[in-house]
């Protein structure tokens, strides 16, 4: 039985409310037939008086004009409120007007005598002033905005709908989301629609209040003339002190419900209430303050013209300028410490959710505890050539590598470090702490104490050598480098060895993003009927793989166009794009415009030649060649190659274009770094030295 309470006790509330409300219209209409006792009509002009108050103080501190949308209402409610009371007390007037200034109740007959000050022409000057205020001033303005408003709002409903729909279709809201916006939409529309007509209720009632009064002045004079046998004089006193009385009773909630509608249709999209709108657009800025101080200073000191009022205003806003700036120092650092401190609990958060934990970094730099120590003291420059680093290799591949995660790890030698890609370790090495590195290449051991090591880079013969020595070193002319150098180097490597790893997606669609608009419509037609982005994506990659730079993206998605209706292989389609870039690969590659290449010889070129299987429409479907004779081109091209570049040369190896990338599949297991070239690669212009053949 007490659950069953529970649950009713709502529904009965609301219905007594209801019926409440409705008892309230219903004696509102009664008002306009009855007669009614003067000590009611007193509690009805204080009602109403209270309910103006009430309306403007909402509507001066509701956040937003939605926040009070039954405003149009409650306007016609208070409305019909006055209009029954001024009619009550009009028929109260004109029939015990002759008994005295009390006959239609204390509230008139007192705002009466305290306004007009015991004569009625000042009393009904003062009243025709408070309608023009009214009428004309605020009424209109609050109308004319009102109408605008609405007319707005309605014109930029299409708009604010496709918004919704598109945020909705981004995935930036979900569906609750925007049921929300969509009911605020319409409940906006429908507000400064009804506050359209509303402000037509406010004007309508200052105008009745006028002709209501001077109808109770002439009505009332007639009566007490020819009913009640007043001399003239007599009567107009009596029923003009009443009928002003009456008219300022109604006219000041009028005019109070008219300032509110003006203050709630003027707010427009300002957000807060009214005196933090106002005083905090006002008082930020205190150059304004202290210009408006300076000017009442001189008025202050004008001839003729009183101290005090301008003096002290001047005082007043000099004080608010000076502490205003203040102020709002204090409120932007409590502000400032409140995001710093949800920023750290956040990255706290993060750190410690299980979604981090299995969030891998693209590059990550793990560093060991001694190595750590040493390179403490730099650590700014280590990150400021890390930073130069990404930007040098944006500027020649074409793409912004991610950033490099610096950590440190205990569990790793301390002397060591280990170069990680998405979470794996790609290289790792072991750094001599406090010691130079001498690249020696074919240069003898220097005299000095030290160890013999290879580069952890590119694998080079070099010499560890105690910083002591650097003087030692410098004057036999060897040249060197320091751990950081080293370690960077070495970092700087491997990225580059990993280039198509690091290409993901997002980097691929962020450098269409920023194609001219035609290629990037191109690159639409093409994804759309001949290759997917993946795709694309794909080709990307395996340029990079081979070291070839997409900085010229535009080019790569022409060459694309040219080839992707006509073959479906991803490794075809690099070739082609390879061929079209021929000018950028050789300009690469050249020094001095020469172009140092390294031949097959005829017998290689004939054994790859017959092992390349070709389809009944003569395409190449596999590449099928005799294991030893692979062996021994391995052994050939190593020692050949190796001798190349033992003597520090820059080279490329040329092939046919249809062996080329077997040919580049055998050396790259052997020399990754070396480019393989195809002899439709070879741009115009370019002088080519032969250095030798792998035969």
């Amino acid at each position: 039985m007490a659950i069953a309470d529970i649950l009713t006790a709502p529904k009965s509330q609301q219905s007594g409310r209801d019926i409440g409300f409705a008892l309230g219209i219903v004696v509102i209409l009664a008002v306009l037939f009855l007669p009614i006792p003067a000590f009611l009509i007193d509690m009805g002009l204080a009602f109403s008086i209270a309910v103006s108050v009430l309306i403007l103080m909402v509507a001066l501190w509701i956040d937003r004009p939605l926040d009070f949308s039954s405003f149009p209402t409650v306007l016609l409610i208070a409305t019909m409120l006055r209009l029954a009371l001024n009619i009550a007390t009009t028929r109260v007037i004109l029939s015990h007007g002759a008994e005295g200034t009390h006959a239609a109740g204390y509230v008139i007959s007192g705002f009466a005598n305290l306004v007009m000050s015991g004569d009625f022409v000042i009393g009904l000057v003062v009243f025709m002033i408070l309608i023009i205020v009214n009428f004309i001033v605020i009424t209109k303005g609050a109308t004319r905005i009102a109408e605008v408003g609405a007319r707005f709002t309605l014109d930029a409903i299409p708009g604010k709908q496709m918004s919704i729909d598109a945020d909705l279709s981004a995935g930036l809201i979900d569906e609750k989301q925007a049921q929300k916006r969509r009911s605020e939409l319409e409940e906006e529309s429908s507000f400064f629609g009804s506050m359209d007509g509303a402000s037509k209720f406010v004007r309508g009632d200052a105008i009745a209040g006028l002709i209501i009064t001077a109808i109770n002045i002439v009505g009332g004079i007639i009566i007490g003339y020819f009913r009640h046998g007043m001399e003239l004089s007599q009567a107009a006193d009596a029923y003009v002190r009443l009928s002003v009385g009456d008219g300022l009773v109604t006219q000041i909630p009028a005019l109070i419900i008219s300032l509110a509608s003006g203050l709630l249709v003027s707010k427009g999209g300002t957000r807060g209430s009214a005196d933090k709108a106002v005083f905090g657009q006002l008082g930020a800025y205190p150059r304004a303050l202290f210009v408006a101080a300076t000017l009442l200073t001189f008025l202050a000191l004008m001839p003729g013209l009183p101290f005090l009022p301008f003096a002290t205003l001047a005082v007043i806003m000099g004080f608010i300028g000076y502490i205003v700036p203040l102020r709002l120092a204090r409120a932007k650092a409590e502000e400032d410490k409140i995001a710093r401190q949800k920023n750290l609990e956040k990255v706290d958060e993060e750190q410690n959710s299980i979604r981090t934990s299995l969030k891998t970094p693209e590059v990550e730099l793990v560093i060991g505890k001694q190595l750590s120590m040493r390179l403490s003291t730099s650590h700014q420059e280590l990150t400021y050539r890390m930073g130069r680093m990404r930007k040098k290799f944006a500027v020649a591949y074409g793409f912004v590598v991610p950033e490099v995660k610096l950590t440190d790890d205990f569990a790793i030698p301390g002397k060591g470090y280990r170069i990680k890609i998405h979470g794996s370790v790609v290289s790792e090495y072991q750094m001599r702490v406090g010691e130079v590195m001498v690249l020696l290449g074919n240069r003898p051991t220097p005299q000095i104490p030290g160890e013999e090591v290879r580069e952890p880079a590119f694998g080079m013969r070099a010499y560890s050598v105690p910083e002591a020595f650097i003087e030692d070193l410098k004057r036999e002319q060897f040249a060197y480098a320091d751990n950081l150098s080293v370690l960077l180097t070495h970092l700087s490597e491997v990225i580059r060895n990993n280039l198509p790893q690091l290409l993901s997606y997002k980097d691929m669609k962020a450098l269409i993003d920023r194609l001219d608009p035609e290629y990037r419509k191109l690159t639409d037609e093409i994804c759309s009927s001949h290759i997917s982005y993946p795709g694309l994506q794909a080709v990307l990659k395996m340029l990079l793989a081979e070291r070839v730079s997409i900085r010229n993206l535009h080019l790569i998605i022409e060459a694309i166009a040219e080839i992707a209706p006509h073959v479906r292989r991803t490794e075809q389609i690099v070739e082609h794009v390879r061929m079209r870039m021929a000018q950028q690969i050789c300009g690469d590659l050249t020094e001095n415009n020469v172009l140092k290449v390294l031949r097959l010889g005829n017998r290689w070129d004939l054994a790859f030649h017959q092992s390349l299987k070709r389809d009944a429409k003569g395409e190449v479907r596999e590449f099928d060649i005799d294991p030893r004779q692979l062996e021994e081109f391995g052994q050939q091209a190593n020692q050949t190659i190796r001798a190349h570049l033992d003597a520090g040369e820059r080279f490329a190896i040329v092939t046919a274009p249809e062996a080329r990338p077997y040919v580049r599949m055998i050396i790259e297991r052997m020399f990754p770094t070396l480019p393989v070239l195809s002899h439709v690669e070879i741009a115009k212009g370019v002088e080519i030295s032969v250095m030798g053949s792998i035969a």
